[in-house]
């Protein structure tokens, strides 16, 4: 511990010396204005994650050149244990993440070119800079959960807490709704099909006479915006997680240099390229191509729909026996149209206004319960045009919680708090027992973990 302590004095000493500019003046470029164990924390670093705050809206706890730091410090403290206990993040996990994250930032700013000015970085370089942040953010989360996983709560201490609780402290649960649909999809000419196979039957022509490269074809003309900017790259993947008739033909594969014939899945027509096998999983390259719906199709399965909403009006069937016969939608068609909804504290019914799909949403604003929707045209989770309508089957308005009416909810409040309690001892614990040497501007600060100052 004392060699410790004075190596990160030494490295504390060096990364706080002056540089020298071009014309002789002396300015601070960067300096180390914390040390945590054997890790340097810059004014550089603060300054980064103060400028990522402003872009994904984060809010700071007290003053900004403060929390910002400690907030650091404390994921360091995190990592390092991470590290440790061997916390794991793949590689699969860091490529959809930083994909997504590339996808949203693209969508915020409002295109590639303006990120790339923003950043003053190529795509590539972007990518490269956020898959090691990503990873490493994963990797204090997992820490996290590791840490709280053992954390339960019973019933009886869960009415305890909300007895205690002034009734202004009393969460308030918002408007939640039940809803129904069915579904039915264009029906896609045959023309369109044809059209589809014709130009992947020419892809795959191409880079098996040698004439273009998957990826480069991947990039030019791939669907699927997920892998279409890495050549159409999936990683590392097991059979469960593919659509199966992607899959069978993905796992078939066995010649890296050729090409899969095509393979329809529901999410379009592709063909694919093997890269590599290793176990169980697969790592390939694909591109997707979706059939265009014409209008026509859209009009006529609005037109039946209108017809299905007319009968269920009229009492002819009901909207359950409908969604389990005639609804083109797997996910709900077995359960009587009942849409799920996934969180992380399961499966359920209930949705928030702002948690179902926009088309969706905006159908039942005006509905009573029980009222079923005029049809509508929406794009599915799997990227495809679809036509529904829906029922509103129950609508809880917004309200303070109840034990009675609440309790899962509830239940979520108390655990939150312990394990917020149970992250807070184990930080107050690490830092007891870790080197800290804080820059003196800081050791005034209003600090949210106590110890940091010795």
């Amino acid at each position: 511990m004392r060699l410790r302590a004075v190596f990160s004095a030494i490295l504390f000493a060096v990364h706080c010396s002056l540089f020298v500019s071009p014309a002789g003046a002396q300015n601070v470029v960067d300096e180390v204005i914390w040390v945590v164990g054997d890790e340097a924390i810059l004014l550089s670093d603060v300054e980064a994650m103060r400028i990522q705050g402003q872009q994904e809206g984060m809010q700071w706890k007290g003053d900004p050149d403060c929390s910002i730091p400690e907030q650091i410090a404390v994921q360091k403290l995190f990592l390092n244990q991470a590290i440790t206990d061997s916390i794991e993040v793949t590689e699969s996990e860091i490529t959809q993440g930083v994909e997504q994250y590339l996808e949203n930032m693209i969508s915020v700013i409002g295109s590639r070119e303006k990120l790339e000015e923003y950043h003053r970085k190529s795509i590539s370089q972007i990518r490269a800079d956020l898959r090691e942040s990503y990873r490493e953010r994963q990797m204090v989360q997992g820490m996290q959960q590791k840490l709280v996983k053992d954390i339960t709560v019973t019933p009886a201490e869960v009415r305890r807490y909300f007895a205690a609780l002034p009734q202004d402290s009393i969460p308030f649960v918002p408007t939640e709704v039940e809803v129904q649909i069915i579904t039915q999809k264009p029906k896609v000419a045959q023309e369109e099909i044809d059209r589809v196979k014709e130009e992947l039957r020419d892809y795959a022509n191409r880079v098996n006479n040698g004439q273009a490269t998957f990826q480069t074809l991947a990039r030019l003309y791939s669907e699927d915006p997920g892998t279409a900017r890495r050549g159409g790259e999936l990683d590392y993947t097991g059979r469960g997680m593919l659509d199966p008739a992607f899959a069978n033909v993905a796992f078939s594969l066995t010649d890296p240099k050729r090409v899969s014939k095509i393979v329809e899945s529901e999410f379009g027509f592709h063909i694919i390229q093997l890269i590599d096998k290793r176990g169980d999983k697969v790592k390939v390259r694909h591109i997707l191509r979706k059939p265009v719906v014409s209008d026509s199709a859209i009009v006529n399965s609005l037109a039946r729909l209108d017809s299905i909403r007319t009968s269920i009006q009229n009492g002819e069937f009901t909207f359950e026996a409908g969604a389990s016969v005639i609804s083109d939608d797997k996910d709900t068609r077995n359960n009587n149209g009942l849409m799920a909804n996934i969180t992380q504290e399961g499966r359920t019914s209930r949705f928030r206004l702002a948690d179902l799909p926009a088309d969706v949403a905006k159908a039942i604003d005006t509905l009573a319960v029980g009222g079923v929707s005029a049809p509508f045209q929406m794009i599915d989770e799997r990227g495809k045009t679809v036509c529904a309508i829906v029922k509103l089957k129950s609508r809880t308005e917004g309200h303070k919680a109840t034990i009675t009416d609440d309790y899962q909810i509830m239940k979520n409040v108390v655990l939150e708090r312990r394990r917020a309690d149970r992250i807070h001892e184990w930080v107050v614990s690490r830092i007891k027992s870790t080197y800290v040497r804080i820059n003196e501007r800081y050791r005034n600060c209003d600090f949210e973990y106590e110890g940091w100052v010795r």
